[in-house]
């Protein structure tokens, strides 16, 4: 068993390098359930559907040049489906630090959240158009 700590993650939005800015990072890979059940059998069965995965990112709120919120802001990304990949550290491409690469649609961000002493971060979730494509070498 090889376990790792998640404090390395590395997260690009359209070739943006903002893993300094992520608190977590997830990603959930899953695909639509299609009922096979016939005429007859005692127990539901399924089969394979379309991928239906999502990305869930924690970010702090950075109004920098080439942060979080001027590359979530920009008119390229903001409505716009941009690829966005992630690995688990910053180590090279491999089986056991693979790369995860997927075009998202941009449909959420959270520019202004907090209280008074809190810092300014943001929690989106981006659908995946597609498939994610995932590279051990």
């Amino acid at each position: 068993m090889s376990v790792y700590l998640s404090n390395g993650v590395v997260l690009t939005v359209n070739a943006v390098d903002l893993s300094s800015l992520v608190s977590s990072c997830t990603i959930n890979r899953s695909f639509d359930e299609l009922e096979t059940t016939a005429m007859g059998q005692s127990g539901h069965t399924f089969v394979k559907g379309l991928e239906a995965s999502s990305i869930t990112i924690d970010f702090f709120n950075d109004e920098a040049s080439s942060k979080t919120l001027q590359t979530l802001n920009s008119s390229s990304v903001w409505g716009n489906n941009v690829t966005v990949t992630a690995k688990q550290t910053s180590a090279a491409t491999s089986a056991a630090n693979p790369l995860y690469t997927m075009t998202c649609l941009v449909n959420n961000t959270t520019p202004i959240n907090g209280a008074v002493g809190d810092l300014s971060m943001q929690s989106v979730t981006w659908n995946v158009s597609g498939t994610i494509a995932i590279a051990t070498s």
